[in-house]
């Protein structure tokens, strides 16, 4: 009988209890394509053959970067760590620059690639890589071995015993695996998470699962890079979940109405966008059928879990459950018991309305250091409160520090970061993790986080922006005096710009004449608008697409530490000065 220890022992768990014939599966040229939980641990096992004859050794890294989530994902990753080597997911879509880093930092091998847009990045900077010695890639791309390669090199099975050797030395304790984490200081740091971290999380997590074991599906397009998702493939694997992989966040809809799935994870931003679309679709209505809809979503903006509003509102829920929200159901596939949403904090309002249209939302909290779950919501014995993010997992300990940090303890928790033991330290201490968030745990023992100690933000799509940073850079323009990049929880970051009205007044003596010299009438000036957004354009170059600085808008006072934006040390202070232009904000994400 297996007992999971290893991230490995997943499939081998499943093939013995819950085995599928649709384990995992990804569509192909329009043809769903099933990989059974027998046929995954052969293609794993081949993998592991082959790495071993390109002389993979214990200890050694390989890279893994796919654009979309799919079955070859699966395979490679339990191929890899049979042999107790180490993956390193990258997240495909950072810059060219950080590819190189993560890369060289990790020392990685090898490198498996999903198609060309990825292969074209690895090539610009394979010269720089030194240890890298062969790049696979699952589409079939002329000029770059196919990953059907590696299977081919492990069809013979005469080393079987070798991979079984490894296997047998792999510790529970082992590193499994290294996450680059974007870091407020530019570089990514490599968060070391072991075998037991994150199978303990799987197995913890399963517990929240309201699913009957064997027979669901699971629909999943997080990117599989990010410990979210992955830690859910595991945890699919271990209740016996078909896994069906989204070809591309444009087609969840319709993938959602083909799989008809009972599990899938979303962050706050797929959630939103969902949500307008709906609410968009219902304006287009007239008629009774528009009152009937509106009706039903402020009936819905109301909900409370377990029956709180009484007798006369479930009755009324019944109604608009039959007559409207029956439609949003069949449009996530009809058959959802459950959506977990990470990554980034929940409108509560989102939570409610979805719950009340019977699309179970579930909000949980944790951190890549904390493979990741922490605490997460749960329907059943009284387990939900929205506006929180759940009651601790299993074996999980959070105190609140006097500042009110939130500390972690658990079987979660990282080892540490890669060949960095001075931020591990920082985060690390007196045997608990240091979040960096500010929260607090109410007396029936959920938890609510309350702020970021960090400056660190993430996007309502779960994306990690780090301000400072891309301030910085966009500092350099001349035309910029102080930029402060927002987005917290809203769908992309922007930015509050007060502009260099010095450099700006000499330019407009030299170049263009005529602007006028009056801040408040010059930030209206379509030409110095279009003049910045140019600036913003050349140095948006540099960072990834979810980082870039989408919309704008110019302030028209000096920053100074006399009006309050700034400390006197010259940092800004970034409540007040969102404070203070809050119709600026309102209007770049039109609240």
């Amino acid at each position: 009988m297996t007992e999971i220890k290893r991230l490995f022992d997943f499939p081998y768990y499943q093939l013995e209890n819950l085995p599928r014939e649709d384990a995992l599966v990804t569509k192909y040229a329009g043809t769903w394509t099933k990989t059974s939980t027998q046929e995954y641990i052969d293609k794993a096992n081949a993998i592991s053959r082959g790495l071993l004859r390109l002389g993979v050794d214990t200890g050694d890294k390989v890279a893994l970067i796919s654009m979309t989530n799919r079955t070859e994902w699966n395979i490679c990753d339990i191929g890899i760590l049979q042999l107790g080597a180490q993956d390193v997911p990258i997240y495909p879509t950072i810059s060219e620059d950080d590819y190189a880093y993560v890369l060289n930092h990790s020392e990685s091998k090898y490198c498996f690639v999903s198609c060309q847009e990825v292969l074209d990045k690895i090539n610009k900077i394979k010269d720089q890589v030194p240890t890298l010695q062969g790049v696979y890639s699952f589409d079939s791309i002329d000029g770059c071995d196919n990953w059907t390669k590696v299977l081919e090199l492990g069809a013979d099975d005469s080393n079987q015993n070798e991979v079984q050797k490894r296997m047998d030395t792999v510790k529970e304790s082992d590193l499994a695996t290294l996450i680059y984490t974007s870091g407020t200081t530019g570089r990514p740091k490599g968060v070391m998470l072991s075998h037991s971290n994150i199978v303990s999380n799987a197995i913890n997590s399963a517990t929240r699962l309201p699913i009957v074991e064997g027979s669901a599906k699971a629909l999943s397009f997080l990117p599989v890079c990010h410990i979210y998702e992955r830690m859910l493939m595991y945890m699919y694997q271990y209740t016996g979940t078909g896994i069906y992989f989204a070809e591309s966040l444009e087609t969840i809809s319709d993938n959602l109405k083909e799989v008809k799935p009972q599990v899938m994870t979303a962050v706050p931003r797929l959630l939103e966008k969902v949500y307008d679309k709906i609410i968009a679709k219902g304006t287009d209505l007239t008629g009774i059928k528009k009152k009937l809809f509106f009706w039903a979503v402020s009936l819905g903006l109301k909900w409370k879990p377990y029956g709180q509003n009484g007798g006369l509102y479930e009755f009324k829920l019944k109604i608009a459950r039959k007559l409207i929200f029956s439609k949003w159901q069949e449009a996530l596939g009809g058959n959802l018991q459950a959506i977990a949403s990470g990554s980034a904090a929940l409108q509560p309002r989102l939570a409610r309305v979805f719950n009340a249209a019977g699309c179970p939302v579930f909000e949980g909290y944790g951190l890549t250091e904390t493979s990741p779950v922490v605490s997460v919501n749960d329907m059943r014995n009284g387990g939900l409160r929205i506006g929180t993010v759940g009651k601790m997992l299993p074996d999980t300990e959070v105190k609140i520090a006097e500042d009110g940090e939130i500390l972690v303890k658990g079987p979660q928790v990282m080892m540490g970061y890669y060949k960095d033991p001075e931020k591990t330290a920082e985060v690390l201490k007196d045997g608990y993790f240091h979040t960096g968030d500010i929260g607090e745990i109410d007396a029936d023992g959920f938890l609510k986080i309350t702020d970021r100690k960090k400056e660190m933000f993430k996007t309502s799509g779960g994306k990690y922006i780090a301000p400072q940073l891309i301030e910085n850079v966009m500092k350099q323009s001349r035309f910029i005096e102080q930029i402060m990049v927002i987005g917290d929880g809203e769908k992309m970051p922007a930015a509050l710009i007060q502009p260099n009205f010095e450099f700006i007044a000499d330019w407009n003596e030299r170049k263009e004449k005529g602007l006028p010299s009056d801040p408040a009438a010059l930030i209206q000036e379509e030409k110095l608008i279009k003049r910045i957004q140019k600036e913003i354009d050349k140095y948006n170059e540099r960072f990834g697409k979810w980082e870039m600085i989408k919309k704008f808008e110019l302030t028209p006072d000096v920053w100074s530490i006399e009006d309050g934006h700034l400390t006197p040390t010259m940092k800004m202070r970034r409540k007040i000065i969102k404070e203070k232009y809050m119709d600026l904000y309102n209007k770049i994400y039109g609240h």
